[in-house]
């Protein structure tokens, strides 16, 4: 059970990497083959598409934005089953963009595989929980406006990755070093959007 848990990251790039045909694919396919109760796998994989080299595809930042703030509520409410808009579904992504990405993501994911463990697992209860949610809730209402800063919305990308890599592996310690991040970003936004 806990080589599994560790190896969740990997497998959730397998899946979305096998669910990847033709030249684009829906949101909706994404959703359908992670399933619609992962809340935390759905944020991980497309915050990780915004940290990618995938994150070049127009307004992909605001997207996941979007999509992380919708699942963010519906974790903050207790839904058990993801629901997202059908304008957001329907939308398609390159899957060869998809699966470049997918193939940058696979040495640094199984470079943090090697550290993940399950512990401070209270954090994933309420009301210890909604601290992070609620940060990455903020977050995700600048994230649209660093679409004019490069390389700002990779930055806030991966640390919505790190707590839902958290999330899904019960690493209660790696939710506390993304919510540490998280605090850090408006100031290492402003830094390079700003002094460059």
């Amino acid at each position: 059970m806990a080589e599994k848990r560790t190896r969740a990251l990997s497998d959730v790039l397998d899946r979305l990497e096998a669910s990847a045909h033709g030249e684009s694919i829906e949101v909706r396919e994404v959703i359908e083959t992670l399933g619609h109760r992962s809340f935390a796998s759905l944020m991980l994989v497309f915050s990780l598409i915004s940290s990618s080299p995938a994150s070049a595809i127009p307004g992909i930042t605001a997207t996941v934005a979007v999509i992380v703030f919708i699942l963010v509520v519906q974790m903050i409410i207790g839904r058990d089953c993801v629901w997202l808009p059908g304008f957001i579904t329907s939308r398609r992504m390159s899957t060869a963009k998809l699966c470049k990405g997918i193939a940058w993501l696979r040495k640094p994911v199984g470079f943090v595989e090697r550290f993940l463990q399950a512990r401070l697992t209270f954090l994933f209860h309420r009301p210890w929980l909604w601290l992070p949610l609620v940060a990455i809730l903020a977050l995700t209402l600048f994230m649209p406006f660093m679409e004019i800063i490069p390389t700002s919305g990779s930055i806030a990308s991966a640390v919505i990755a790190l707590f839902a890599a958290g999330l899904l592996t019960r690493d209660g310690a790696l939710v506390v070093l993304s919510l540490i991040l998280l605090l850090g970003v408006p100031f290492t936004v402003w830094y390079f959007g700003f002094s460059a």
